[in-house]
């Protein structure tokens, strides 16, 4: 199977993102950071990881997306041995600025090479989206058990090992051609792309189809240790987001329909901001677990919405860049995301912060509504 490398590598970058989802913000709170900066801690390298996204999209299209891949997997592992020995806010910010880093370059990379798989379009970028949320069940899952019996040295030894096996298998990663044109820049994509308005539409959706994994990242962990999980059953319990992600990816992404008519992107938008919203109303395991599969379903549909979309709005040779571009959505609800909960818990409480982000996603949802249909008027021409 020559696809069978990139599958593994996704997989296994997205192991060692599960992880970190539920390491680094215990990690932080162990070490006896607020709240709002833990938020300033998720939140601030967005800044960096917004304009390091753009220039790995323009690497993907000039030098295809298998290079960036084993940098991004690289810097995993760096970003892990920083945290080893990593003591308070600045030195914690400083190793999580590289792990940002890692995810800014992995995303774009991956997007744009799971969109060149023959076949099924649909199909095979569902495939792909449903191999990152295994990576994130297994990571999140092992990394509630390795924490209870090793600690958080133990945790992020693992998780340094886990980077470099992914590049490794980045290294058989299969890679399209890329067309060179004589003279042009390496930014030349981004002038004709940042006049398509399907691009700004794909940004509003990527934006939705990130807040659960910006919560996952954040705040999701600390909301059910408040509510008296421990580490092992909140890696379990928060593994249920990338599960509705898998049942999307695999169940629904070939039912799929892009343009005006599509409901799709709606449904989704309103059924993460809702489900983000009420979770702070329930602490038994039945409806938390039910609501983190929801929003993980919502999300995993939004995701292989905008990524369809995008892909068949823009050619081949310019989708690193396309991706780059839309995917600021995630970026950007990495930035808010952590920021607004974590300076309303400090001020309110940490349910008042899961608020005031299920309002904000659905006011994305309802401007996604509204603007479908401006969107796809205009149509990418080369």
């Amino acid at each position: 199977m020559p696809n069978l490398p990139f599958f593994l590598c996704s997989f296994t970058w997205n192991y060692g993102l599960g992880m970190t989802w539920l390491v680094v913000p215990l990690y932080a709170h162990d070490q006896g950071l607020s709240p709002a900066e833990i938020g300033t801690l998720f939140s601030a390298p967005v800044i960096a990881q917004i304009v390091i996204t753009v220039v790995g999209g323009a690497y993907v299209d000039r030098f295809g997306g298998k290079r960036v891949v084993i940098a991004s997997s690289l810097l995993m592992a760096v970003a892990s041995v920083q945290f080893l020995f990593a003591q308070g806010y600045w030195e914690l910010m400083a190793a999580q600025a590289v792990l940002v880093l890692s995810r800014a370059s992995f995303w774009p990379a991956n997007w744009s090479i799971a969109t060149e798989l023959p076949g099924d379009r649909r199909v095979q970028t569902g495939r792909v989206n449903a191999v990152t949320n295994v990576g994130h069940i297994f990571g999140n899952a092992s990394a509630g058990f390795v924490l209870a019996l090793g600690g958080f040295q133990a945790a992020l030894s693992m998780l340094a090992a886990i980077g470099f096996a992914a590049a490794v298998a980045g290294i058989w990663t299969p890679q399209a051609p890329r067309k060179r044109n004589a003279g042009q820049g390496l930014f030349a994509n981004f002038a004709p792309l940042l006049g398509t308005r399907i691009l700004y539409y794909a940004v509003m959706c990527a934006y939705l189809s990130a807040l659960p994994f910006s919560l996952s990242v954040s705040f999701y962990p600390l909301l059910l240790q408040a509510v008296g999980y421990g580490e092992e059953s909140s890696g379990l319990m928060v593994t249920l987001r990338a599960v509705g992600g898998i049942a999307a990816g695999l169940v629904m992404a070939k039912f799929i329909r892009t343009g005006p008519a599509s409901p799709w992107p709606i449904y989704a938008g309103i059924l993460v901001a809702l489900g983000v919203a009420v979770t702070p109303l329930f602490s038994h395991w039945g409806p938390l677990g039910f609501l983190l599969f929801t929003v993980g379903a919502g999300s995993g549909l939004m995701t292989v919405y905008f990524q369809i979309t995008i892909a068949e709005a823009v050619p081949v040779d310019m989708r690193g860049s396309a991706m780059a571009l839309g995917g600021m959505g995630w970026g950007v609800s990495h930035l808010s995301t952590p920021l607004l909960i974590g300076l309303v818990a400090q001020h309110f409480s940490l349910g008042a912060g899961f608020y005031a982000v299920g309002a904000l996603g659905l006011a994305a949802a309802l401007a996604v509504a509204f603007t479908r249909q401006w969107a796809f008027a205009d149509t990418f021409k080369t």
